[in-house]
Protein backbone atom coordinates (compact mmCIF):
# COMPACT_ATOMS: atom_id res chain seq x y z
CA UNK A 1 0.00 0.00 0.00
CA UNK A 2 1.17 3.68 -0.95
CA UNK A 3 1.73 6.29 1.38
CA UNK A 4 -1.08 8.24 0.12
CA UNK A 5 -3.55 5.18 0.40
CA UNK A 6 -2.49 4.82 4.45
CA UNK A 7 -3.23 8.61 5.07
CA UNK A 8 -6.77 8.12 2.90
CA UNK A 9 -7.80 5.15 5.20
CA UNK A 10 -6.27 6.31 8.15
CA UNK A 11 -8.64 9.93 7.44
CA UNK A 12 -11.67 7.45 6.74
CA UNK A 13 -10.87 5.84 9.90
CA UNK A 14 -11.79 8.18 11.50
CA UNK A 15 -15.32 9.67 9.86
CA UNK A 16 -13.25 12.50 8.09
CA UNK A 17 -15.14 11.10 4.77
CA UNK A 18 -18.40 10.96 6.60
CA UNK A 19 -21.12 12.86 5.04
CA UNK A 20 -20.83 16.05 5.93
CA UNK A 21 -18.30 15.94 8.26
CA UNK A 22 -15.59 18.05 5.87
CA UNK A 23 -17.99 21.10 5.66
CA UNK A 24 -18.57 21.03 9.48
CA UNK A 25 -15.21 21.06 9.98
CA UNK A 26 -14.55 23.90 7.63
CA UNK A 27 -17.39 25.78 9.70
CA UNK A 28 -16.69 25.41 12.62
CA UNK A 29 -12.79 24.48 13.69
CA UNK A 30 -11.01 27.67 15.00
CA UNK A 31 -8.80 29.44 12.96
CA UNK A 32 -4.61 29.30 13.19
CA UNK A 33 -3.48 32.07 15.40
CA UNK A 34 -2.25 35.71 13.73
CA UNK A 35 0.68 35.41 15.57
CA UNK A 36 2.20 32.97 13.65
CA UNK A 37 2.42 35.33 10.64
CA UNK A 38 4.42 37.59 12.56
CA UNK A 39 6.75 34.98 13.97
CA UNK A 40 7.65 32.24 11.34
CA UNK A 41 8.77 34.21 8.30
CA UNK A 42 11.01 36.03 10.44
CA UNK A 43 12.51 33.27 11.69
CA UNK A 44 12.82 31.61 8.17
CA UNK A 45 14.79 34.70 7.31
CA UNK A 46 12.47 36.16 4.81
CA UNK A 47 9.89 39.29 4.95
CA UNK A 48 7.48 37.58 2.52
CA UNK A 49 7.59 33.75 1.73
CA UNK A 50 7.74 32.86 -1.33
CA UNK A 51 6.32 29.52 -0.66
CA UNK A 52 4.67 27.66 1.95
CA UNK A 53 3.59 24.34 2.24
CA UNK A 54 0.73 22.90 4.61
CA UNK A 55 1.14 19.42 5.08
CA UNK A 56 -2.58 17.44 6.48
CA UNK A 57 -4.18 20.93 4.98
CA UNK A 58 -7.67 19.49 5.81
CA UNK A 59 -10.73 21.55 4.40
CA UNK A 60 -7.55 24.47 4.28
CA UNK A 61 -8.16 26.54 6.60
CA UNK A 62 -5.04 26.51 7.70
CA UNK A 63 -3.64 27.01 4.30
CA UNK A 64 -6.06 29.92 3.15
CA UNK A 65 -4.45 31.47 6.02
CA UNK A 66 -1.30 32.56 4.50
CA UNK A 67 -2.26 33.46 0.76
CA UNK A 68 -1.86 37.49 1.69
CA UNK A 69 1.23 36.73 3.37
CA UNK A 70 3.12 34.48 0.87
CA UNK A 71 3.82 34.50 -3.17
CA UNK A 72 2.47 31.17 -3.01
CA UNK A 73 0.68 28.56 -0.55
CA UNK A 74 0.46 24.63 -1.43
CA UNK A 75 -1.73 22.41 0.61
CA UNK A 76 -1.11 18.84 0.74
CA UNK A 77 -4.22 16.73 2.16
CA UNK A 78 -4.80 13.02 1.41
CA UNK A 79 -8.49 12.85 1.71
CA UNK A 80 -10.48 13.76 -1.31
CA UNK A 81 -13.61 14.94 0.31
CA UNK A 82 -11.42 16.96 2.78
CA UNK A 83 -9.85 18.42 -0.02
CA UNK A 84 -12.98 19.34 -2.46
CA UNK A 85 -14.26 21.40 0.81
CA UNK A 86 -11.07 23.55 0.65
CA UNK A 87 -10.44 23.30 -3.29
CA UNK A 88 -14.68 24.85 -3.26
CA UNK A 89 -13.83 27.44 -0.59
CA UNK A 90 -10.24 28.56 -1.70
CA UNK A 91 -10.86 31.82 -4.18
CA UNK A 92 -7.17 33.17 -3.39
CA UNK A 93 -5.22 31.78 -6.61
CA UNK A 94 -2.25 31.30 -5.15
CA UNK A 95 -2.98 29.05 -2.82
CA UNK A 96 -3.35 25.67 -4.30
CA UNK A 97 -3.84 22.03 -2.93
CA UNK A 98 -1.83 18.49 -4.08
CA UNK A 99 -3.14 15.01 -3.73
CA UNK A 100 -0.33 13.36 -1.28
CA UNK A 101 0.54 12.31 1.85
CA UNK A 102 2.98 14.33 3.84
CA UNK A 103 5.62 11.81 3.51
CA UNK A 104 6.08 12.26 -0.73
CA UNK A 105 4.26 15.82 -1.43
CA UNK A 106 6.53 15.27 -4.85
CA UNK A 107 7.42 19.32 -4.20
CA UNK A 108 10.83 20.31 -5.33
CA UNK A 109 13.73 19.82 -2.99
CA UNK A 110 14.69 23.25 -1.02
CA UNK A 111 11.85 24.83 -2.58
CA UNK A 112 9.74 25.69 0.80
CA UNK A 113 10.68 28.83 3.13
CA UNK A 114 8.08 27.66 6.11
CA UNK A 115 6.50 24.39 6.41
CA UNK A 116 3.44 24.11 8.44
CA UNK A 117 1.34 21.59 10.03
CA UNK A 118 -2.16 21.93 11.66
CA UNK A 119 -3.37 19.61 14.00
CA UNK A 120 -2.40 16.80 11.98
CA UNK A 121 1.39 15.43 12.62
CA UNK A 122 0.15 13.35 15.40
CA UNK A 123 -1.76 10.94 12.61
CA UNK A 124 1.24 11.19 10.35
CA UNK A 125 4.34 8.58 10.00
CA UNK A 126 7.09 9.99 11.68
CA UNK A 127 10.19 9.21 9.89
CA UNK A 128 9.00 9.51 6.25
CA UNK A 129 7.09 12.62 7.19
CA UNK A 130 10.51 14.70 8.90
CA UNK A 131 12.38 13.19 5.92
CA UNK A 132 10.12 14.81 3.22
CA UNK A 133 9.95 17.94 5.57
CA UNK A 134 13.98 18.39 5.47
CA UNK A 135 13.70 17.46 1.96
CA UNK A 136 11.54 20.46 0.82
CA UNK A 137 12.50 23.17 3.30
CA UNK A 138 15.52 25.35 2.07
CA UNK A 139 18.30 25.47 4.23
CA UNK A 140 17.26 28.03 6.83
CA UNK A 141 13.48 27.23 6.20
CA UNK A 142 11.31 27.09 9.05
CA UNK A 143 8.97 23.88 9.89
CA UNK A 144 6.55 24.65 12.37
CA UNK A 145 4.10 22.36 13.56
CA UNK A 146 0.90 23.37 16.23
CA UNK A 147 -2.21 22.00 17.76
CA UNK A 148 -4.73 24.03 19.99
CA UNK A 149 -4.73 22.28 23.63
CA UNK A 150 -7.05 24.74 25.83
CA UNK A 151 -10.69 26.65 24.82
CA UNK A 152 -12.22 29.06 26.93
CA UNK A 153 -15.34 31.22 26.82
CA UNK A 154 -16.24 33.61 29.00
CA UNK A 155 -19.36 31.69 30.24
CA UNK A 156 -18.29 29.15 33.41
CA UNK A 157 -21.32 27.16 32.85
CA UNK A 158 -20.65 26.58 28.77
CA UNK A 159 -16.56 25.74 29.61
CA UNK A 160 -17.77 23.17 32.49
CA UNK A 161 -20.31 21.07 30.13
CA UNK A 162 -17.42 21.63 27.05
CA UNK A 163 -14.97 19.97 29.38
CA UNK A 164 -17.48 17.59 30.34
CA UNK A 165 -18.33 16.44 26.83
CA UNK A 166 -15.15 15.78 26.33
CA UNK A 167 -14.43 13.96 29.20
CA UNK A 168 -17.78 11.88 28.06
CA UNK A 169 -16.17 11.11 24.31
CA UNK A 170 -12.57 9.76 26.06
CA UNK A 171 -14.24 7.41 28.19
CA UNK A 172 -16.52 6.13 25.38
CA UNK A 173 -13.65 5.67 23.00
CA UNK A 174 -11.72 4.04 26.20
CA UNK A 175 -14.65 1.78 26.67
CA UNK A 176 -15.21 0.92 23.12
CA UNK A 177 -11.86 0.22 22.36
CA UNK A 178 -11.47 3.09 19.93
CA UNK A 179 -8.51 5.43 21.03
CA UNK A 180 -6.88 6.90 18.24
CA UNK A 181 -3.00 5.66 17.46
CA UNK A 182 -1.61 9.27 17.78
CA UNK A 183 1.62 8.12 16.26
CA UNK A 184 3.25 11.05 17.19
CA UNK A 185 2.47 13.52 19.43
CA UNK A 186 3.78 17.11 18.56
CA UNK A 187 6.96 17.82 20.60
CA UNK A 188 10.27 19.71 20.71
CA UNK A 189 12.08 16.13 22.06
CA UNK A 190 10.56 14.18 19.12
CA UNK A 191 11.52 17.47 16.64
CA UNK A 192 15.49 17.23 18.15
CA UNK A 193 15.27 13.35 17.98
CA UNK A 194 15.25 13.16 13.64
CA UNK A 195 18.65 14.69 13.99
CA UNK A 196 17.40 16.70 10.54
CA UNK A 197 16.80 20.28 12.25
CA UNK A 198 19.54 22.42 13.13
CA UNK A 199 17.82 24.12 15.80
CA UNK A 200 14.11 23.44 17.89
CA UNK A 201 12.25 25.01 20.17
CA UNK A 202 8.37 25.77 21.37
CA UNK A 203 5.72 28.44 22.88
CA UNK A 204 2.70 28.58 23.41
CA UNK A 205 0.10 31.05 21.18
CA UNK A 206 -3.29 32.16 21.60
CA UNK A 207 -6.57 33.25 19.29
CA UNK A 208 -9.52 34.70 19.82
CA UNK A 209 -12.51 34.32 17.82
CA UNK A 210 -15.99 34.20 18.60
CA UNK A 211 -18.13 31.23 19.87
CA UNK A 212 -21.75 30.71 20.33
CA UNK A 213 -24.01 27.73 20.72
CA UNK A 214 -24.05 26.38 17.79
CA UNK A 215 -20.46 26.85 16.91
CA UNK A 216 -19.34 25.30 20.37
CA UNK A 217 -21.53 22.44 19.53
CA UNK A 218 -20.24 22.29 15.73
CA UNK A 219 -16.79 22.31 17.38
CA UNK A 220 -17.19 19.36 19.48
CA UNK A 221 -19.00 17.36 16.49
CA UNK A 222 -15.88 18.52 14.10
CA UNK A 223 -13.87 16.20 15.61
CA UNK A 224 -13.17 12.83 14.04
CA UNK A 225 -13.16 10.86 17.49
CA UNK A 226 -16.57 12.40 17.79
CA UNK A 227 -18.04 10.66 13.78
CA UNK A 228 -16.16 7.65 14.56
CA UNK A 229 -18.53 7.43 17.86
CA UNK A 230 -21.62 8.51 16.41
CA UNK A 231 -21.18 6.21 13.57
CA UNK A 232 -20.90 3.26 15.93
CA UNK A 233 -24.29 4.03 17.15
CA UNK A 234 -23.49 6.52 20.37
CA UNK A 235 -26.32 9.23 20.67
CA UNK A 236 -25.71 13.05 21.02
CA UNK A 237 -27.24 12.38 24.54
CA UNK A 238 -24.53 9.75 25.64
CA UNK A 239 -21.66 12.23 24.42
CA UNK A 240 -23.58 15.05 26.29
CA UNK A 241 -24.02 17.21 23.53
CA UNK A 242 -27.46 17.82 24.30
CA UNK A 243 -26.32 19.32 28.05
CA UNK A 244 -24.24 21.41 26.01
CA UNK A 245 -26.05 22.54 23.40
CA UNK A 246 -28.63 23.16 26.18
CA UNK A 247 -26.19 25.53 28.54
CA UNK A 248 -24.84 27.03 25.44
CA UNK A 249 -28.04 28.18 24.00
CA UNK A 250 -28.97 29.82 27.65
CA UNK A 251 -25.62 31.35 28.14
CA UNK A 252 -24.83 32.73 24.47
CA UNK A 253 -29.03 33.60 23.86
CA UNK A 254 -27.58 37.32 24.21
CA UNK A 255 -24.87 37.00 21.38
CA UNK A 256 -21.46 35.24 21.09
CA UNK A 257 -18.91 35.38 23.38
CA UNK A 258 -14.70 36.06 22.71
CA UNK A 259 -13.36 32.54 22.45
CA UNK A 260 -9.89 32.03 23.68
CA UNK A 261 -7.88 29.21 21.90
CA UNK A 262 -4.78 28.39 22.95
CA UNK A 263 -1.88 26.56 21.00
CA UNK A 264 0.84 24.45 21.64
CA UNK A 265 3.69 25.44 18.58
CA UNK A 266 6.54 23.49 17.81
CA UNK A 267 9.40 25.17 15.44
CA UNK A 268 12.29 23.87 14.15
CA UNK A 269 14.98 25.44 11.33
CA UNK A 270 16.63 23.15 8.68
Amino acid sequence: MSDLDRAVDETRRWGYSAEGFAERYDRYRPRPPEALLELLPPLAGVERAQLVVDLGSGTGLSTRFWADHADAVVGVEPNPEMRAVAVAATREPNVTYVEASAADTGLPAASADVVTCSQSLQWMEPEPTFAEVARILRPGGVFAAYEYRWSLTTSWPANAACEAAYERKNELLRRRGLEPDRRWPVSSERFAESGLFSAVDETRLHGVEEVDAERLVGFLLSEGTSATLLAAGVTEEELGIDRLREVAVAEFGSGPSPWWIGYRVVVATR
